[in-house]
């Protein structure tokens, strides 16, 4: 498949993709994504808004699910411009260094920076692709993509803007044995949490099941019906006027998870854009607050086996100085 962004001097015409039996009940947008050459998410959402994406030659949405057989028509000339001449945009930083907590030949534990991804967008490479894989595969060497050729070393991940701990493999031999310990769920993992309001209870379980919103492809809901099992276990630390901040165990590992979980009892975190409880839409933060720039969730501790040794092994990541920070200023400006 030739597309444009592989050869900038074709003009923009038709790509044809045949689905193949392996992508079979897969959205449209996700399918599409992982072709190289038209971007992520976002911008096939546009396109398809635009009339750019066709399923034997009918128009689809974003969330059209594809089937094998099926040939999917894009146009590019229809994605939507990178960027517009002359226009100045400001990116945000991207961190480029991350902590190491622990190395050996067969694993490496980081802690994870705010703003970093965990891998690179499938088949992508160069601009906007700085992320923890190729990061710790440039400082380490090779690492085992038995999880995935874009994504060397990669065990599990953590959204972009959650920090903390992680686990990377070096070898298949890794990878295997840790990815069955997280199917298992054997893998303990804490994660601490600033969110608004105050939870009825000490302690409790949020026990509702996830799936994707079918409106927003890039968020989760809870659902009554359907959907995949999802369990958080949360614990509160401390107590403020109008705010806590949260243990969290998840029993499972789904996308979004303890952001959805904590939402759905009203108790959304901070700064988080994508989840808002109802009774916390609109409100600002007190004057002086010093706001983190990400959502408050940072992944305090892991624990699993050693692939190898088959040793316990727990590592734990200090909290970063912007959730310490606003933590410092809660137990000063606002004591319950």
């Amino acid at each position: 498949m030739e597309t444009p962004q592989d050869n900038p001097g074709l003009p923009p015409r038709p790509v044809r993709i045949e689905v193949p039996a392996d992508a079979a009940g897969q959205r449209i947008d996700v399918f599409l994504a992982r072709q190289p050459g038209l971007g992520g998410r976002a911008r096939i959402k546009e396109l398809a808004r635009a009339g750019g994406v066709l399923v034997d030659g009918e128009r689809a949405k974003a969330g059209h699910s594809v089937h094998p057989g099926q040939v999917v028509t894009v146009d590019p000339a229809l994605l939507p411009a990178r960027e517009t001449a002359g226009a100045a945009t400001v990116e945000p930083s991207i961190p480029t260094s991350f902590g190491v907590l622990y190395e050996d030949a067969h694993v490496i534990v980081v802690d994870k920076p705010p703003g970093l991804s965990a891998h690179r967008p499938e088949g992508r490479r160069g601009e906007g692709s700085i992320n923890l894989a190729d990061l710790a595969e440039a400082r380490f060497g090779e690492l085992s993509r038995a999880g995935g050729e874009d994504r060397p070393g990669i065990v599990h991940r953590l959204d972009r803007e959650t920090s903390g701990v992680m686990v990377l493999a070096r070898n298949d031999e890794a990878m295997h044995f840790l990815k069955a310990q997280f199917r298992a769920r054997t893998v303990e993992k804490e994660y601490r949490a600033i969110a608004f309001g105050v939870p009825r209870f000490d302690s409790d379980w949020i026990d509702r099941n996830l799936a994707p919103n079918p409106q927003r492809g890039d968020r989760m809901i809870v659902v009554q019906e359907g959907g995949r099992e999802a369990q958080t276990y949360y614990e509160v630390v401390e107590r403020f006027d109008g705010f806590s901040h949260l243990r969290c165990r998840p029993k499972t590992g789904r996308t979004h998870q303890i952001r959805v979980h904590l939402q759905s009892i009203g108790h959304s975190l901070v700064a988080d854009r994508l989840y808002r409880s109802r009774n916390v839409q609109g409100r600002t933060m007190p004057a002086g607050a010093p706001v983190p720039e990400r959502h408050a969730l940072h992944a305090r501790m892991l624990a699993f086996d050693h692939p190898v040794t088959r040793e316990r092994l727990v590592f734990e990541a200090e909290m970063p100085a912007d959730l310490e920070s606003l933590l410092g200023w809660l137990r000063t400006a606002r004591p319950a």
